[in-house]
């Protein structure tokens, strides 16, 4: 078999100005001057791939905050252990947040916030010397309040949210659990058994766990179906939210409730497969449309946020 060489002089060529181009200067950044204001900062940012999506996670936030459909966050405890409570309590209190759903470790770092203004002890020296998790006052505290919750038919969110309440825990003002209750807002805890460190404890009792966090469930799936023309927002949870979400959407559809068009945003470090799947697309495939942003919590929420706050303002 033999290969003649090609006769590259016969190529055929046409003019640069007929070709499609996907970058064109008028989309380059602005250069941003000190002293101008944060809105204009968000119009100097380049108008390509992410810097484009978040755009229109901005745009769908604040759409629907205007359109009075909601706006669901969904998240792993790390945005609390990165110092996020403040802005997340302040989007819930201005009515930009409709509602929070986490894992439990989530509601233990929320709780512990509250309770003493820190959180988030060394994993590692605690699992090499035995004492990982073995504190008295979170399990104990937590425990008892779910307890008492679900005698009063609560579930899991409620029932922490007024045990900070009742307890007038010095920092209940960055709680979300303590805000949700204070403001009806839904705060629903997404337990899965064996995860946390309050399982660890004498005083656990898993019927319990399992009654709270299941009704925390029912009223989760109640926002899902409520989700036409709204968003919802995954920041920082790879496994218990994506899967939470997925099945609660399809209990909303099962019912006859129309959640088709609606805006899904992942919030984190790295991808991952599920929040891949069970947040931006399979939940979208009807007509909505998915978002997924790397970037450091510590650093994209409080843009996020700010830019929706500008975007809100008249």
């Amino acid at each position: 078999m033999k290969f003649e060489p090609l006769d590259f002089s016969k190529i055929k060529t046409y003019a640069l100005a007929e070709r499609a181009n996907k970058v064109s200067v008028e989309d380059f950044a602005g250069v941003f001057n000190k002293g101008e204001s944060f809105g204009a900062f968000l119009e100097k940012l380049p108008r390509f791939l992410v810097a484009n999506d978040f755009r229109k996670v901005v745009a769908a936030i604040a759409n629907a905050v205007k359109n009075e459909r909601p706006v669901l966050l969904m998240m792993g405890a790390h945005p609390i252990k990165c110092g996020l409570n403040s802005i997340i309590v302040e989007m819930m209190q201005r009515g930009v947040i409709s509602a929070v759903a986490f894992n439990g470790a989530g509601a233990i770092h929320d709780f512990e916030t509250a309770y003493q203004g820190e959180t988030s002890e060394d994993v590692q020296r605690g699992l090499d010397d035995g004492s990982f998790g073995m504190v008295d006052e979170t399990p104990r505290l937590m425990n008892a309040a779910l307890a008492a919750g679900v005698k009063r038919g609560e579930g899991a969110g409620s029932a922490l949210g007024r045990a900070i309440a009742d307890g007038k825990f010095p920092n209940r003002h960055l709680s979300m659990l303590h805000t949700g209750f204070e403001r009806d807002i839904p705060v629903t805890v997404h337990v899965a058994i064996g995860t946390d460190i309050i399982h660890q404890h004498p005083t656990t009792d898993g019927a319990v766990l399992g009654e709270a966090s299941y009704r925390d469930f029912q009223r989760f799936a109640s926002v899902v179906a409520k989700l036409e023309g709204g968003v919802v927002l995954n920041i920082g949870s790879a496994v218990i939210m994506p899967e939470v979400f997925l099945k609660a959407l399809t209990i909303a559809r099962n019912l006859g409730h129309k959640v088709e068009q609606f805006t899904t945003a992942t919030f984190d470090m790295i991808r991952h497969y599920r929040p891949t799947e069970n947040v931006v697309r399979r939940p979208t495939h009807l007509g909505g449309q998915g978002f997924y942003i790397v970037g450091h919590h510590e650093i994209m929420i409080p843009l996020l946020f700010a830019a929706v706050t500008e975007t809100l303002q008249p």
